[in-house]
This record gives structure tokens, sequence and C-alpha cells, in this order.
């Protein structure tokens, strides 16, 4: 896959392309500097070459992966938010609400985290 609607067109229900697309769209616009890109067949934003966040979709919810310090500070505030997680990743149902707030804040925190960084992945 390369472009993003190569990524959307996988997920078989529209609205759930809708939604992954709206909020991708958000982060795009509330991000200006991050670079949305394709990298293992999922959508990525990076900054200045290096990883801040991925999202992937399955056919319950939409997984949001950013650097596993940055989900291990915010896990208490994922848990608070309703999201289920793993090590690596949480997940928003596809009909819970999106909690912007939690989102913008994990994204200012991955910046500031990976600020300097010579490495796609944290070390």
């Amino acid at each position: 896959m390369k472009t993003l609607q190569d990524v959307l067109d996988k997920i078989p229900n529209e609205d759930h392309q809708d939604r992954l697309k709206h909020v991708l769209e958000w982060v795009e616009e509330t991000f200006p500097e991050l670079k949305l890109e394709i990298k293992w067949n999922q959508p990525m934003f990076t900054h200045n070459g290096t990883f801040i966040l991925g999202f992937s979709a399955s056919s319950r919810h939409f997984s949001i992966s950013p650097e596993r310090q940055i989900l291990d500070e915010f896990r208490d505030r994922i848990t608070e938010a309703g999201y289920s997680h793993s090590k690596a990743l949480f997940r928003i149902m596809w009909t819970e609400d999106v909690n912007y707030t939690l989102l913008e804040d994990i994204i200012n925190r991955s910046i500031q985290f990976k600020r300097g960084s010579k490495t796609f992945w944290a070390q």
C-alpha cells in the first residue's frame, strides 16, 4: 500500500473508513509540522524523519501506537478515557468518541520526546 486511500480501501466498512480518515485529517490540521506517511501498510506521522504516531484498523476498532515510553506515560489517562490498551497501542472502538484532548496531549508529548532524535524509533 502506497497511499492513504489504499489503506482506507482495505477497511470494509465505509463508516469506519470515514471515521479513520477524519481522525487522520484532524492530526494533519492540528499538527501541520507532522508528515503523514504510509509505512508497513499503515498510516503514521513522522517529524523530522522520526516516528511520532501510527494507526491501524481492525473490524471492531482502530488502534493508535505512539512510542512505548509515551504510551506508558499516558496509560492511566488512556484507561480513564475508557480505551483498552496493550504494551504497544491503545484501541478506540468504532462506536466510541475520540478523546481529542488526550490525543493532542500524546502527540505534543511525542514531539517533545523525539526532539533531536536521529533515529526513526526511540532508543
